[in-house]
This record gives C-alpha cells, sequence and structure tokens, in this order.
C-alpha cells in the first residue's frame, strides 16, 4: 500500500511539472499555431493527469477521453478520508482517479477546465493568465488560493503566450458539464 502511494505521488509530481522551455512560436501565432502550442504545453505539463477522469482496465490507467479535462467527477462517491493526510509531514492522498486529493490544506477537487459553465466558460485570457500568475483562483485579488496540488508556481514561469496558447486550447475543448465542489479546509475534515 505504501508503495503504491509513492508511485502515486511520484507521477503525479512528475506529470504536474511544467517543462522549463517551450517550443517556440513567431510573435504574431495564428490561432491554429496558439491551438497545436497549447496543446502541446497542456500535454508535456501533464494538465490532463489531476483534470481529467480515468478508465481501468486490464492494460492499466486510461484517461476517459468522452470526459477529458472536466475535472473531478460530479457526485463520484470517495473513500472516508485519513485523517492521517491532514498534518503537515504525512503522505498527501489522491483519489483512485486522481482528480481529489488531501493534505494539510483540506480537500481539493480538479477543476472543470473545459469551455463550460461549470468550467471556465466565462474566463477570459486575461483572468486565466491572472490566475496563473498571481495562485489566486480566478485572479481575483484577496479571493481564495488556487489549492495544491494544482502547480500555478510552475505555471506562473511561463510567457504570456504560452499561457494565451494554453487558455485558447482549453478554449477550444468540447464543453462538458460537470460540477467540481470547492475545495474543503481541513478544519472542516477533522
Amino acid at each position: 500500500m505504501k508503495k503504491t502511494i509513492f508511485l502515486v505521488a511520484l507521477i503525479t509530481v512528475i506529470g504536474c511539472s511544467t517543462p522549463q522551455e517551450t517550443t517556440p512560436i513567431p510573435a504574431e501565432p495564428t490561432t491554429a499555431e496558439l491551438l497545436e502550442h497549447g496543446k502541446l504545453l497542456v500535454t508535456v505539463g501533464g494538465c490532463r493527469d489531476c483534470h481529467s477522469p480515468k478508465i481501468f482496465n486490464e492494460t492499466g490507467m486510461h484517461f476517459d477521453e468522452s470526459r477529458a479535462f472536466s475535472g473531478h467527477p460530479e457526485g463520484s462517491s470517495l473513500p472516508e478520508i485519513d485523517k492521517r493526510a491532514l498534518s503537515p509531514g504525512y503522505w498527501v492522498l489522491f483519489s483512485g482517479d486522481l482528480t481529489a486529493a488531501v493534505g494539510p490544506w483540506g480537500m481539493t477537487f480538479a477543476r472543470n477546465l473545459t469551455p463550460h459553465e461549470t468550467g471556465i466558460k466565462g474566463w477570459s485570457k486575461e483572468v486565466f493568465i491572472k490566475a496563473m500568475r498571481t495562485g489566486q483562483h480566478m485572479g481575483i485579488e484577496k479571493g481564495r488560493p488556487i489549492m495544491p496540488p494544482m502547480p500555478w508556481e510552475n505555471q506562473k514561469e511561463l510567457s504570456d503566450q504560452d499561457l494565451t496558447a494554453i487558455f485558447t486550447y482549453l478554449q477550444s475543448l468540447k464543453p462538458i458539464d460537470n460540477y467540481v465542489p470547492e475545495p474543503i479546509p481541513a478544519s472542516e475534515l477533522l
């Protein structure tokens, strides 16, 4: 069990890391170039790892492409929380499909990144960039922080053009109706 938790945590950390360098695109890219670059950044950045439900079968784990980037599945049941995960220095625990996490901050759920009302449909490029730069949900000053395990600290290092490419790609996805709950503070889980 401990080996499995370690392996899941290691895969998540590696998968959610952003590359140090990205493929350059022209100074004034076309929409097609932005989409292609955004798809590359989202893929190598591992965004789908947490923001897409999974299917498990005899060959292992696979992304549920019908729900790609829709976040933690609405109404899905979660096992009882091991309260030790809420203590600093203990393991961060993930749901079986890696769309929910429990740690000293509480419980968080991967957001719906599709252009649906329950996702990021109402977001502008400027809001998206500000959120990635400040670590504040929707870029709202003094709003709630973007919670772990989202590696926004890595994303803030990307150029505006890279973040624009990611946003453009996310806006091109199929909208999926999937309401994701707000984070639950550790104090409410004890």
